[in-house]
């Protein structure tokens, strides 16, 4: 299958993108893999006339966006979870909620965890799309415009950032309406299901048992969890800084099963990475995809059917495309 998959993508000049998240047998396989930006980046400026994405919806959404002439198909157009809970309607709610509070000076940031409708609807409001890595140069742009700040969809990132950057925050719905007046970042009430599975009891746990354990967390965490952690960073920054360290330093790391588990191997039988839970924390969309939904996706293209590809509303694209492309070049 694998030889199969191979020899059909050199035949229908395609590239193989995988989120990090993704399975192994995915991620071994692909040709560019990385965390949101990294792909969002390589695989729009890939000379690759197809794209093949394995990862969730707004992704593969994301790449289209930014190369409209390529055509993307995803093997599986899997959903976030944090990205179905905010939509077009959703967001439009919130901003008229803002201003029934009297707060009219808006500077929208979406995380890249949101649709292509969202996005758009951030660019008509002069707002900026942002990830986990770059989300810090992102607000720091923001704040510039002396604007109230409105996160979505992720309320963690977004208080995490706040507090980073000591900055009083809130969480629309939440918050009273006193706190989100006098709040500099107000929050969209979305998370992670994943990332909520970490908490400061397991950091209690893994310190307690090894007393020089570091902890790598991912900021899309609750706040309690990130306060208590020795690093914080996006899923590539993770990488980088536990393979950083001595072979044989231990760490606990807060983020997606399947990229814990391929960061180090035990050393003489020995374990020093951990998954920072007591749960196996496996997002369950991002392992839908198989390499049997590679071959018939590339099957059918090879037979010249459109088999889930990704296309979208040119004027939402467009519109879109200045929010992702702001964001690219303050990253």
């Amino acid at each position: 299958m694998k030889q199969q998959i191979r020899d059909l993508l050199t035949e229908l000049d395609a590239l193989l993108v995988a989120h990090f998240y993704q399975r192994d047998e995915i991620v071994e396989m692909a040709d560019l893999t990385g965390d949101s930006l990294e792909l969002a980046r390589k695989a729009s400026a890939s000379e690759k006339s197809k794209i093949i994405f394995c990862g969730v919806g707004f992704m593969g959404q994301s790449v289209k966006i930014l190369a409209p002439t390529k055509q993307v198909f995803m093997p599986r157009i899997a959903c976030c979870s944090m990205a179905r809970m905010i939509d077009s309607d959703y967001f439009d709610q919130s901003i008229a909620l803002l201003k029934s509070y009297g707060i009219t000076e808006i500077f929208p940031i979406t995380y890249i965890n949101s649709n292509a409708e969202v996005k758009a609807k951030v660019a008509e409001l002069e707002g900026v799309v942002c990830t986990s890595s770059n989300a810090a140069k992102i607000l720091d742009f923001a704040l510039k415009s002396n604007k109230k700040i409105f996160f979505l969809p992720d309320s963690c990132l977004g208080q995490n950032l706040a507090s980073q950057n000591g900055l009083k925050s809130a969480v629309l719905g939440l918050d009273s309406v006193e706190a989100i007046k006098e709040a500099q970042v107000i929050c969209y009430n979305g998370f992670c299901s994943v990332h909520q599975l970490f908490t400061p009891q397991d950091i209690d746990f893994y310190r307690a048992k090894f007393p020089d354990i570091l902890i790598a967390v991912h900021p899309e965490c609750q706040p309690s969890v990130v306060q208590k952690a020795d690093f914080v960073g996006s899923t590539s920054q993770i990488i980088q800084y536990v393979q950083s360290l001595d072979e044989a330093q231990k760490v606990a790391v807060g983020t997606e099963f399947n990229l814990v588990n391929r960061l180090r191997k035990p050393i003489n039988g020995i374990q020093n990475t951990f998954v920072l839970s007591s749960t196996k924390p496996e997002c369950p969309t991002m392992n839908e995809t198989t390499l049997q939904d590679v071959l018939k996706c590339l099957q059918a293209i090879q037979k010249g059917e459109s088999y889930n590809e990704i296309l979208l509303d040119s004027k939402i694209a467009k519109s879109a495309k200045k929010a992702l492309d702001k964001m690219l070049q303050l990253s």
